[in-house]
């Protein structure tokens, strides 16, 4: 009798331990182990980072990181952390979180537009996704990638069409510039590749051209008839005279993109470089900055008219004044020329 009565009380004692045991163990995996207030918290876990880099970016946004540990661990997490974005929810457990982390890596939007030079864009770039500027710079300037895929030093900046993609924050530098180039072969349709054709202009001379068009307006509906403007002056074999390739070849000229220049002097004019569409005919070796969609687009279908001259438009701002000869255009001049200097507007 007193035999049965202690191994009813170890059977008991063991229920009880086992109870609690299991209690804890319930807890740990399913109550709600968040610390924070908003609805949710964001995690970027880098490509090289650890388990314990993990803990440390967590420790802030959870009551008790050891419970999240020991579930970790049990799941296996801990020696398979995955790079990426993550949501963690206000109240989720640590079953959810270990979850979360292990297949739940959230696309970013990457958006970038107008930037002037590889070096800017890789900037814009690297302020989305994971890898750095420079890493991002070189990838783009690869020598070898360049010429199996058609580009040069001037022409590279056109692979690159603007526009919002999703990627993985975790994307490599290499993988961005690899989706862009399969993005640049999907824009050059068999659409825009027969318009192309019949303006007798390859795709990187339409974005160059585009890039004209794209500094010289910022109105869209006034984008085609700039357009057509200069492929009026290239067919003639004019020069295209465009101010923007003067300041771009200024910028250039001076290794200073930070230059602000608002009125082109006649002395300018005079600065030897193939992108001073003064002193070279067609379009110039490269863009001049990076077109939107809307200036490309306004090129391949431009407004058919027989205007060669334009000047802006001081009563309409934003627009310009067009005319189809020089005597037009000269009258034109006269308005603009008075305001301008009204501006002190001397550089």
């Amino acid at each position: 009798m007193y035999i049965k009565r202690i191994l009813l009380i170890i059977v008991l004692a063991g229920l009880v331990i086992g109870g609690i045991f299991a209690y804890n163990v319930y807890g740990a995996i399913f109550n709600a182990n968040t610390a924070f207030n908003n609805d949710e918290a964001t995690l970027y876990i880098g490509s090289e980072d650890t388990f314990e880099d993990v803990k440390s970016y967590l420790e802030p946004l959870l009551k008790d990181i050891e419970t999240f540990t020991q579930i970790a661990s049990k799941k296996g997490y801990s020696g398979n952390v995955k790079a990426g974005k993550y949501v963690i929810q206000k109240g989720m457990n640590n079953n959810d979180i270990v979850n979360s982390l292990r297949s739940q890596n959230i696309p970013v939007k990457v958006a970038f537009n107008n930037q002037e030079r590889l070096a800017n864009l890789a900037g814009r770039i690297a302020s989305q996704i994971e890898p750095d500027s420079l890493t991002l710079l070189n990838a783009f300037q690869d020598e070898e990638f360049l010429k199996e895929n058609g580009f040069d030093a001037d022409t590279q900046m056109a692979m690159y069409i603007p526009n919002s993609y999703e990627f993985f924050w975790n994307t490599s530098a290499t993988k961005f510039r690899d989706r862009m180039l399969k993005e640049y072969r999907r824009f050059w349709n068999d659409d825009r590749m027969a318009k192309a054709k019949a303006l007798k202009l390859d795709p990187a001379e339409v974005v160059s051209l585009a890039a004209i068009v794209h500094k010289e307006t910022a109105k869209i509906d006034e984008r085609p008839r700039v357009a057509g403007l200069y492929l009026n002056r290239i067919r003639k074999g004019m020069l295209l005279q465009a101010d923007p390739t003067v300041i771009y070849a200024m910028k250039k000229h001076q290794n200073n993109f930070n230059l602000v220049i608002k009125r082109v002097l006649y002395a300018d004019l005079e600065l030897d470089s193939p992108y001073n569409t003064y002193k070279y005919r067609g379009v110039p070796p490269g863009p001049i900055t990076m077109p939107d969609i809307s200036a490309v687009d306004a090129v391949l279908n431009a407004e058919k008219h027989d205007y060669i001259y334009m000047v802006a438009n001081v009563e309409n701002f934003g627009y310009h004044k067009f005319a189809k000869t020089g005597a037009q255009h000269n009258q034109n001049k006269v308005q603009y020329i008075r305001w301008i200097n009204e501006q002190n507007i001397n550089r």
